[in-house]
């Protein structure tokens, strides 16, 4: 009998061991969906629909992201932040999906373009009603990407600090319109611009960013130290000031769908 005990004993420690190094080489993080604009540059499609659920090639914006994102093991969990308009059409989406990971619907409460709250602050209100305490992917909800997350994930656990994506941009029109950083031999940020006029280099970052949960603080503190609002980039710019980020270099392509034009030029890249 003592044999079978210890046997059982030396399994179950075994096991916990097992267990513990499954859960030390995962990172446990929310995957918060910025999709609380207005998208006045698509009307009249959007006027009264949300553009993250405008069909694309018989899916929707946000579920080309989701498809994705929710095959993760490390999310645990899908936060959208969406407006008072859209919030009922979002949650008949919500009743009608099939994602493994659940999903959360937040309503931030703003009724039109005007009253908006920006996407910092959406984030937020994210962060405060979901209770992140864990790292946080933040992605913005009108984007359709021809590659995975997965290695984004993968990039954060290496370095273990805040990241951000970039690609190589060498066109300055488009440069001038957006973020722009410099960074090291080890694509570590030294410096990030918004919309510079003299932009530093090449890389243009796109809106995707995982923060490490050791930033959250920094993230809850931003507005009372001057951070930006509007645009979620604002929040990476702050925090390349007060902490380490590193960036990672998409291996594809994205399709930002900010116009009637970019929507059409999608619809015939994945037409079916």
């Amino acid at each position: 009998m003592s044999i079978i005990i210890a046997t059982f004993a030396i399994h179950k420690q075994h096991g916990s061991r097992t267990l513990a190094a499954t859960m030390e080489k995962m990172q446990i993080m929310k995957n918060i969906v910025i999709a609380a604009g207005y998208a006045t540059r698509l009307y009249p499609l959007t006027e009264n629909f949300p553009k993250p659920l405008l069909n694309i090639g018989g899916r929707s914006i946000l579920e080309r992201m989701l498809d994705d994102i929710d095959n993760i093991d490390d999310i645990d969990e899908h936060v959208i932040v969406t407006n008072h308009k859209f919030a009922a059409i979002f949650e008949e989406w919500k009743a009608n999906s099939t994602y493994k990971k659940p999903i959360r619907i937040i309503d931030d409460g703003s009724t039109s373009n005007d009253t908006r709250l920006g996407a910092v602050k959406d984030l937020l209100l994210a962060i405060e009603e979901s209770a992140a305490d864990d790292h946080i992917m933040v992605v913005a909800a009108d984007n359709i990407l021809d590659f995975s997350f997965q290695g984004f994930v993968d990039f954060f656990k290496e370095k273990q600090t805040s990241v951000i994506m970039c690609y190589h941009e060498p066109e300055l029109k488009r440069l001038q319109r957006t973020g722009v950083i410099k960074v090291d031999d080890d694509m570590l940020v030294l410096e990030m611009q918004e919309k510079p006029e003299r932009p530093v280099s090449e890389w243009a970052v796109p809106p995707f960013y995982i923060y490490h949960r050791s930033d959250l603080p920094l993230i809850k503190d931003c507005m009372n130290h001057g951070c930006g609002f509007d645009a979620p980039g604002n929040l990476a710019h702050y925090l390349t000031t007060v902490t380490k980020i590193h960036a990672w270099q998409m291996p594809g392509h994205r399709y930002d769908i900010g116009s009637l034009d970019s929507y059409k030029e999608a619809q015939e890249r994945f037409r079916i």
